[in-house]
Parts: C-alpha cells; sequence; structure tokens
C-alpha cells in the first residue's frame, strides 16, 4: 500500500516541474527502481492513473528503469549481483555486505509539452 503514497509523492514532484516549466502537458515520466526498494511497477502505474485524472499529467506514460541489485563484501572485497534473495557473499560467504545498487527509487526524468 506504500505505493500509494510513493505515487502521490512522484506526482506532487512532476507536477511542480512542470509547471516551473509552463507546461501545458505531461507525456511521459521516466522512474528508476532498485530491485530491493520493494516499489511495484504495476502498482505505482494504477495509482497514476486515478491520481492524474484532470490535472496536467493525465494520459501520461509511467517508463520503469530497473536497477539490479549489486553488492560490495566487507570481508573480501568481491562486488556481486544479487540473483534471487539477499545472500551472503557469493565468494567467502561474509554476511557482512553493502548494497551499492539496487536501493533506488527516484524521478530520472519527465516529457512535456508546451
Amino acid at each position: 500500500m506504500h505505493e500509494l503514497s510513493v505515487t502521490e509523492n512522484i506526482l506532487s514532484l512532476v507536477r511542480q516541474y512542470a509547471q516551473n516549466a509552463n507546461a501545458r502537458k505531461v507525456t511521459d515520466i521516466y522512474l528508476v527502481i532498485g530491485r530491493l526498494a520493494g516499489i511495484i511497477d504495476d502498482s505505482v502505474q494504477f495509482y497514476w492513473d486515478i491520481l492524474c485524472k484532470d490535472t496536467l499529467c493525465e494520459g501520461s506514460q509511467l517508463h520503469f528503469r530497473h536497477v539490479p541489485a549489486t553488492m560490495l563484501c566487507q570481508d573480501c572485497g568481491n562486488q556481486y549481483t544479487l540473483e534471487k534473495e539477499l545472500t551472503p557473499c557469493t565468494v567467502c560467504g561474509s554476511p557482512k555486505v553493502t548494497v551499492i545498487t539496487g536501493d533506488e527509487f527516484m524521478l530520472e526524468s519527465i516529457e512535456i509539452e508546451r
């Protein structure tokens, strides 16, 4: 259910940027979602379609770019990509790992009509 508040925040940001750019309409929104962010595309899209009604974002398209989860082992320095669930280092088995990429969720860009 947190996708609702996330989508509301995205809409607020997009509207603010669009208004500052004197946009007549927002056509496309590009979002970056990391594998570990816990954001479900379909839920964001569902809420987006509802929240955008009667705004300059109505009819705009969401585009999702997914970022894989990359981990760094603090013991041996191994860098690896998670294939499924959070796992210890694939080389030494250490649980001391740091997320390098994959926890992102951000608005990357928007396209507008003036």
